[in-house]
């Protein structure tokens, strides 16, 4: 993780905890000419709305205006991970177990660089995800450090 999302994790983290909500993922990314700031949350309890969002980018740009972390303009975005949120902590992993996930990997395995199932297991080293070809089902295992996206995914297959 940079720098810049690991201070603007730190400053979130504690506005997310005073509201209850969950911090889920910082990035900092360059889109064309303009730099954003993505700070993504979420309610553990029901779905997140946008007041919550609203209160968490009013109180987090406070403190970006006090502390100026970050030297380059750029555009604040605070929302919701959506129902294709990425995993990246152990807790996001955990809940995931046996949901659909998509996976993107750096380099091909088994032919393929795009996967698409049922994650079946996961520990430091790899994930074994279930995924259907034609008729049939297998398990395939991922390297974690060969996997450039892990999400979860909405399976539009399932009747």
């Amino acid at each position: 993780m940079s720098k810049i999302t690991e201070q603007i994790e730190a400053m979130a983290q504690p506005i997310v905890d005073e509201l209850e909500l969950e911090l889920v993922d910082v990035e900092f990314v360059k889109e064309g000419k303009n730099w954003f700031l993505r700070v993504y949350v979420d309610n553990p309890q029901e779905p997140i709305d946008i007041d919550q969002c609203a209160i968490v980018s009013e109180r987090l740009s406070e403190e970006l205006d006090a502390t100026d972390p970050i030297e380059q303009n750029y555009f604040l975005e605070v929302s919701s991970p959506g129902a294709e949120r990425p995993l990246k902590k152990e807790k996001d992993f955990e809940k995931a177990l046996e949901n659909f996930i998509y996976i993107k990997t750096y380099e091909p395995i088994e032919d393929a660089k795009e996967f698409e199932g049922y994650l079946k297991s996961y520990d430091e080293e790899q994930v074994e995800i279930e995924v259907k070809i034609k008729t049939r089902r297998k398990t395939i295992s991922i390297p974690r450090k060969k996997i450039a996206v892990i999400r979860l995914a909405i399976d539009f297959s399932a009747s």
